[in-house]
């Protein structure tokens, strides 16, 4: 397998060697050179084998040339190994038509767990194959740091630096965060918003002249590998509502649009997929994409979902970069003209393609009404996001399953959750000190050059 920038003029890179670049050098996302796609045979197959078997067999045909079936079973059987659940990520019935599947059993509680702990295992044999040292530069909105930081901490070859916005995510969030003292562990708080943070680090990687000093790479959703792990719980999920041999629509809470595109990327590989159904809240640049052609960033305002809290949707390039026709140039040309201006009116040609998604916007009200409606009708205790996902769910009039992501433990949002529903959600007993861990983070302004500084001091240079 091949992979190709979405920009066209970056050199095309085996599975190995994307995973360790992250961003391409030409400022675009790896992506497949083609989609491979299974057999309404293939899928049923898959039926009733456990999540790592599934994971291999989805997974296989990206990997090909760098990683075979034993390599891969190897990852995922050590990576869901902590996951606390035996399903990895359970299926749960609210009603009728309604299913939550849980995503957040791994070590952060949080869906990035999925992925992320695969990816940290992936970068240790990559590494140690090579015997190269990188330094991971990441920006967070809350979950991709704590999920990141657990998966690497402590790996040999590896440097981590993440950045996430002072007081702009839960403390939770946080201390999962800055409470991990390995040495290779850098928190850094930024005076300023998520996509300010996001910004810094596409500006670090498009960054020649640093490039060329520190090898960097990336572990949001920009990663390609990442990305490709979360497709497998839509094809588990699917499975065990019926498919191949009837189709699934999924509501996904979305901020950077990757957890949506990996139901995407499943759709193009012969999942039967009804419905894709982005969910956000008032920062609804993807609402406004979909719905009119409006792909134009605002103000970040700050919600009760702050991992949702994002003006700038990295992984949107990947979708308008198939919707483009795969017309690399014309793609380039409309991201700079984003980047310039933050402002792009979608073609219609593209849009027209999109048919396999809708979207919806939901306000702080109706995202505390649908965490109480859960409580109360189904004895689900949900996190914002999750609510966010599920009242966007009950707009659908469709027919097929609707299964809503559950994103994160409602542990991670305490005082969203009390608020709309009067109780008060605990951590699991595994990470029932976390409150009274010592932290370690530093405070600096958001711009590149005070970023850049910070990691020469802390990277190792080629």
């Amino acid at each position: 397998m091949r992979y190709v920038s979405t920009r066209g003029a970056a050199p095309i890179l085996d599975f190995q060697a994307a995973t360790l670049a992250g961003l391409a050098s030409d400022g675009g996302l790896y992506v497949p050179e083609a989609w491979p796609r299974f057999s309404e045979a293939e899928i049923a197959a898959m039926a009733g084998r456990s999540y790592v078997e599934v994971a291999v067999r989805v997974c296989a045909p990206f990997t090909a040339g760098a990683l075979d079936e034993a390599a891969l079973r190897d990852v995922f059987t050590r990576a869901y190994g902590r996951f606390a659940h035996a399903a990895v990520v359970p299926l749960k019935q609210l009603d009728h038509r309604h299913f939550l599947l849980e995503l957040f059993h791994g070590p952060t509680l949080a869906f990035k767990d999925v992925a992320l702990q695969s990816l940290g295992l992936l970068f240790e044999r990559f590494l140690g194959q090579s015997g190269q040292h990188i330094t991971v530069i990441g920006a967070t909105s809350g979950d991709t740091g704590s999920a990141a930081i657990d998966a690497l901490a402590g790996r040999s070859g590896v440097e981590v630096c993440m950045l996430h916005p002072h007081g702009r995510v839960s403390e939770v969030q946080r201390r999962q965060m800055t409470t991990v003292l390995d040495a290779n562990i850098h928190n850094i708080a930024i005076d300023g918003n998520f996509d300010d943070a996001q910004a810094i680090v596409k500006a670090m990687f498009n960054d020649a002249a640093f490039a060329a000093r520190f090898p960097l790479a990336a572990v949001n959703s920009i990663n390609w590998a990442r990305l490709l792990f979360q497709v497998v719980y839509y094809f588990t999920s699917a499975l065990s509502l019926g498919a191949p041999h009837r189709a699934v629509s999924y509501a996904v809470p979305t901020g950077n649009f990757g957890d949506v595109f990996a139901g995407y990327v499943a759709a193009q590989m012969g999942l039967p997929i009804e419905r894709l159904v982005v969910a956000t809240n008032r920062n609804d640049i993807l609402h406004r994409a979909l719905t009119s052609g409006d792909y134009s960033a605002g103000t970040v305002a700050p919600t009760d979902a702050p991992s949702m809290d994002i003006q700038v949707s990295s992984n949107f390039e990947r979708l308008l970069f198939d919707l483009s026709g795969r017309d690399a140039a014309a793609l380039a040309a409309a991201m700079a003209e984003f980047e310039a201006t933050k402002k792009l009116a979608l073609p219609q040609a593209w849009l027209a393609k999109a048919d396999l998604f809708t979207s919806a916007r939901v306000d702080a009200d109706e995202m505390a009404d649908t965490m109480r409606w859960a409580l109360a009708n189904t004895g689900e205790l949900l996190d914002p996001h999750t609510a966010i996902g599920l009242a966007a769910a009950r707009r659908d009039s469709g027919t097929a399953p609707m299964v809503t992501l559950a994103t994160a433990h409602p542990a991670k949002f305490p005082a969203a959750v009390a608020a709309a529903t009067g109780v008060h959600p605990d951590l699991p007993a595994r990470l029932a000190d976390l409150m009274t861990r010592p932290e370690r983070y530093d405070i600096a302004p958001a711009n590149l050059q005070a970023i850049e500084a910070y990691v020469a001091q802390r990277a190792k240079a080629k």
